[in-house]
């Protein structure tokens, strides 16, 4: 039963984009579009140069915006101002997730690439505000982007968090090779497993796999 792996967390971290809500909500679609308008704008390139040159920073650099602030100097706040000013108007209230994220023992955290401010407006747009002790972006981790290592552990120093004591909910399995070395217990939620030695668990639905827990559902695997 999968819940015997989670006996000893306390603490329980979960991503936000395509985590928190269905990736059919497509919301990455417009922050792509916005992240390509900015690169355009900000290095004088056109639309085919632009979004080259964002897959590839998000490639090699773990985002868009740490490769403009490594290779350009760019400056992070006008960035992320522009690229998270979407419409949540697709994000529906899910009052089961909110029940089972609400009944997990210990700390319940969300940390993001995306900005604090832009993790409060999903939260809220799907009924889950108060339920989380804590809401980290990326300026909580310096502007240093999952997957590096020390941008976990920057959100988790200020948190206080003990990763020999704690899960991660995300949908880049990428971004779980760090907390997997750090000793959490690493979930990957997306519609497809995605097999690697830094994945413990796979779930296409982050309530179901959480109900799980509690040994008396099914959850993932």
């Amino acid at each position: 039963m999968v819940s015997r792996y989670f006996s000893h967390v306390r603490a329980w971290v979960f991503d936000l984009d395509n985590t928190l809500y269905p990736p059919e909500a497509r919301l990455f679609d417009q922050i792509e579009v916005r992240m390509t308008a900015f690169v355009m704008e900000a290095l004088s390139v056109d639309a085919a140069e632009a979004d080259r040159l964002r897959k590839h920073y998000w490639a090699k650099y773990g985002t868009t915006l740490a490769g403009l602030m490594e290779v350009h100097g760019v400056d992070p706040g006008p960035y992320l101002h522009k690229v998270h000013d979407i419409s949540l108007d697709r994000l529906t209230p899910d009052s089961e997730l909110r029940a089972r994220i609400a009944d997990l023992p210990g700390r319940r955290i969300v940390y993001t690439n995306g900005t604090a401010e832009y993790a409060a407006r999903v939260v809220e747009a799907r009924g889950l505000s108060g339920v989380f002790d804590a809401l980290y972006g990326v300026e909580e981790a310096g502007f240093r982007p999952k997957p590096e290592r020390a941008a976990f552990e920057s959100v988790f120093a200020a948190d206080g968090l003990s990763p020999a004591q704690a899960a991660m909910f995300e949908d880049d399995p990428r971004n779980l090779a760090a907390p997997h070395d750090m000793g959490m217990r690493t979930v990957h939620v997306a519609p497809a497993p995605e097999t690697a030695p830094h994945i413990h668990h796979h779930t296409p639905d982050l309530a179901g796999f959480l109900a799980g827990l509690d040994g008396r559902h099914g959850g993932g695997a």
